[in-house]
């Protein structure tokens, strides 16, 4: 099968990019496209021929080696296919169709994971990171860790579910958003453009503000049903009461504090940030401003949004590339010149 890997850490190089990490190597490919075996089944495990896979920002942090993980590795976390082939005792499951996200594997035992917080637990095994992952022709997932998917959707418009759509469904919840309150998304890239979605679904009467970098995100973010959209550096109408931050740098979050209204809460959407965060108490966090952050997400999560998704058929906005294109798709992804999800579609 063919496969794109990565066999060392490396600084994406793009054009008009500072470096930032001068100890790795600068790679415009950091990922190689090689002929490999097809997967050996394992116990509990299925056999799955990739339909589509999404391209995420961890898997930028990955390959600059802010987010640890095996070498060499296949990455990919946002995968959508059919079983071709299982361990003994799932053949039933042979012709279905399924999606894999970043969560692979959970202890089941522990004390997160018995309080229904798996995504906390210790021993947390991640697709695309501790196992190979969707940047292939086929790959392997446990049984437990497999979603049903609509048969009626194209499989490029149903990856970004995997990971942009339920972290994102996961960190709305965390938001705690009431109706008529004023939200404010910072960033408007793959998670956010569905985040949109469910609050506008979900709390008609909210204002939603979108602070972005990019016009053509801010336009999108119009169409989508923001009521203001602005530079990071803009004011918006009003004080907002809930943010969220979707971006990877740690600017945003001070920004974010001080656009905000007393007893406001912002949840941060990220796995990792770049910069620093720099925060002054009685600037940023006084009058009982809280800040939470999203870790990963619980198979429940993937299933609620599958369900929300099913439900109220949201648009996710796809920009496709081929398998061969990956190093293309992550260079567009790190510059900011994607509109939606970037999505490999192998097949």
């Amino acid at each position: 099968m063919k496969a794109a890997v990565l066999k060392e850490h490396a600084e994406i190089f793009v054009e008009g990019l500072s470096r930032r990490y001068p100890d790795l190597p600068l790679k415009e490919d950091p990922l190689e496209i090689i002929d490999m075996p097809l997967p050996t089944l394992e116990k509990n495990k299925i056999l799955i021929e990739i339909e589509a896979c999404g391209v995420c920002y961890t898997d930028i942090d990955i390959i600059e080696g802010r987010v640890r993980c095996k070498l060499p590795l296949v990455l990919g976390h946002q995968i959508v296919g059919r079983i071709v082939d299982t361990w003994r005792g799932h053949e039933d499951l042979v012709g279905e169709r399924v999606g894999v996200a970043w969560i692979g594997w959970s202890c089941g035992s522990c004390e997160y994971c018995r309080r229904g917080l798996e995504n906390l637990c210790r021993s947390y095994k991640a697709t695309g990171c501790d196992f190979d992952g969707g940047y292939a022709e086929y790959t392997t997932a446990y049984v437990d860790y497999i979603y049903r998917l609509p048969k009626d959707v194209d499989g490029v418009k149903l990856a970004p579910l995997m990971c942009a759509g339920s972290i994102g469904y996961r960190a709305y919840k965390l938001a705690n958003i009431s109706e008529g309150s004023r939200v404010g998304l910072f960033g408007f890239g793959s998670s956010a453009h569905i985040v949109i979605q469910i609050i506008r679904r979900l709390h008609p009467s909210t204002e939603i503000y979108v602070f972005s970098r990019g016009a053509e995100h801010r336009d999108l973010a119009k169409k989508l049903g923001a009521d203001w959209t602005g530079h990071p550096s803009e004011d918006p109408p009003k004080k907002i009461n809930v943010a969220i931050d979707f971006t990877p740098v740690g600017e945003t979050i001070s920004r974010a504090l001080e656009l905000m209204d007393r007893g406001g809460r912002l949840v941060i959407n990220a796995i990792r940030k770049q910069t620093p965060v720099l925060l002054d108490y009685t600037r940023h966090l006084w009058e009982e401003k809280e800040i939470k952050s999203v870790a990963n997400v619980t198979r429940d999560d993937v299933r609620n949004f599958i369900d929300f998704y099913v439900k109220n058929r949201i648009e996710t906005h796809i920009q496709i590339y081929r398998l061969e294109d990956v190093n293309r798709a992550l260079k567009d992804l790190k510059a900011a010149r994607t509109k939606g999800s970037p999505v490999l579609k192998i097949r």
